[in-house]
């Protein structure tokens, strides 16, 4: 089993930076690709990033130059840095993990609880 735990959600104003954790503990051997999604209010979750172990990564479009996804091995965490956020940023994040490749959130093998992410505008 493996338990994902998030960390670095919070308040910044339109155009400001947050950098979200995502630590694994347990049997993180077996994980392959990790990565965030999001929920806003009223939407369907959607995928953020994703990243596995062999370097490939996968952004939304709308993210795409402004968010970077990193994973240190060592650490079993994943990070989120979020550069030039927007207001329609705002969301729940949640990570995921997986012993394979996935950019839908139901194919994950292992969420977290999500972080609140607010941006004002």
């Amino acid at each position: 089993q493996v338990q994902l735990v998030e960390s670095g959600g919070g308040l910044v104003q339109a155009g400001g930076s947050l950098r979200l954790s995502c630590a694994a503990s347990g049997r993180t051997g077996s994980l392959y690709a990790m990565g965030w999604f999001r929920q806003a209010p009223g939407k369907e979750r959607e995928l953020v990033a994703v990243s596995s172990v062999g370097g490939r990564t996968d952004y939304d479009d709308s993210v795409k130059g402004r968010f970077t996804i990193s994973r240190d091995g060592a650490k079993n965490t994943v990070y989120l840095q979020m550069n030039s956020l927007k207001p329609e940023d705002a969301a729940v994040y949640y990570c995921a993990a997986g012993r394979s490749y996935k950019t839908t959130w139901g194919a994950y093998d292992y969420r977290g609880q999500g972080t609140q992410v607010t941006v004002s505008s």
